[in-house]
């Protein structure tokens, strides 16, 4: 493999990676206050959707962006209702998300465009154009660091920065403020935060809007940034893999960056080589399509280690009288 195609595939791998990202650092802020969350899938889409719709009709990529987020923060409320206020099953109502999400898209889009499920295609400030790192040009042919620079940092939409940047902003959140503190103790501890005097509804309703403001950012990238425009499912599991990555990660936002970094390379080599040549085997077409979601089950199958999630997961918190 020489350098060149080296290059192609990191950029690919950072571009590929941005959706998984945002999406493991919603998972990340919903589980760790305990509500465990399966309809980031349903959230990306749902914000992929209206961020593209929006986009088309206003010319501007940012307005597409807040029309996501507001309808993937919606989406997140009706998951926080069901599960905080009415206290019920939370893979439950995930699913019923995910299931919301993928026909609504659909229906709304045909309704508003008549063009089978899918929005117009965008241009111009509808998109989310490229940024050129300061320099980026003048270090472009200096060995190995021009093209990582150059061609690999550089030139993406900024989308692609804001997730980069957002994990150390989730790391210093989760464990140098009060709030991550509190966050946390919600997800292991939920009797004891409501002992000390802390709303163990607040919080929770705070991380999950916090989720849909993170899936309604990456939905937003898929549509008005990574494509021009929205297509039926064209989240294509990535909520899904998110939480193998965010379980992979063991909930840690360093390590899900590592993760969903494994996962992008893992399409980024299927996209470059799809026939790969092992010398005595050749990989087919459709095995490297489908290596990220087998992995994704290797992870949920618990073949890499023991991932030990939150204590107070899953479970619905009831005061004490």
């Amino acid at each position: 493999m020489d350098l060149a195609t080296l290059v192609q595939i990191l950029e690919s791998t950072l571009r590929l990676a941005t959706p998984l990202l945002f999406a493991c650092l919603a998972g990340l802020f919903s589980e760790r206050a305990g509500i465990f969350d399966i309809g980031l899938e349903g959230k990306l889409l749902i914000g992929a959707f209206f961020s593209a719709a929006i986009a088309y009709w206003s010319g501007s990529a940012i307005i597409g962006l807040a029309a996501g987020i507001a309808a993937s923060v919606t989406f997140a409320l009706i998951h926080g209702v069901a599960s905080i206020t009415f206290r019920g099953n939370q893979l439950i109502s995930g699913v019923a998300i995910n299931f919301l999400a993928a026909g609504m898209t659909v229906v709304i889009a045909q309704s508003w465009f008549q063009q089978g499920g899918r929005t117009p295609a965008l241009v111009g400030d509808a998109r989310f154009s490229r940024l050129d790192l300061p320099f980026a040009a003048q270090v472009r042919e200096v060995p190995v660091i021009g093209p990582l620079y150059g061609q690999v940092m550089s030139g993406h939409g900024i989308l692609v920065y804001v997730g980069l940047l957002a994990v150390p902003l989730t790391w210093w959140v989760l464990y140098r403020t009060r709030f991550g503190l509190r966050l946390r103790a919600v997800g292991e501890n939920p009797a004891a935060v409501d002992t000390a005097g802390v709303s163990v509804v607040r919080l929770r309703y705070a991380a999950v809007v916090i989720t849909g403001v993170l899936c309604g950012i990456g939905g937003a990238y898929l549509s008005t940034s990574l494509a021009a425009g929205f297509v039926k499912d064209m989240s294509a599991g990535r909520g899904f893999i998110a939480l193998a990555a965010l379980i992979f990660a063991k909930w840690r936002p360093w390590q899900a960056l590592g993760a969903v970094l494994l996962f992008g390379a893992l399409e980024a080599i299927a996209n470059q080589f799809p026939n790969l040549h092992l010398g005595f085997v050749t990989l087919p077409n459709q095995f490297m399509t489908a290596l990220p979601y087998i992995l994704t089950v290797v992870i949920l199958a618990g073949f890499v280690g023991k991932a030990i999630p939150p204590r107070a997961g899953g479970e619905p918190y009831v005061k004490e009288r």
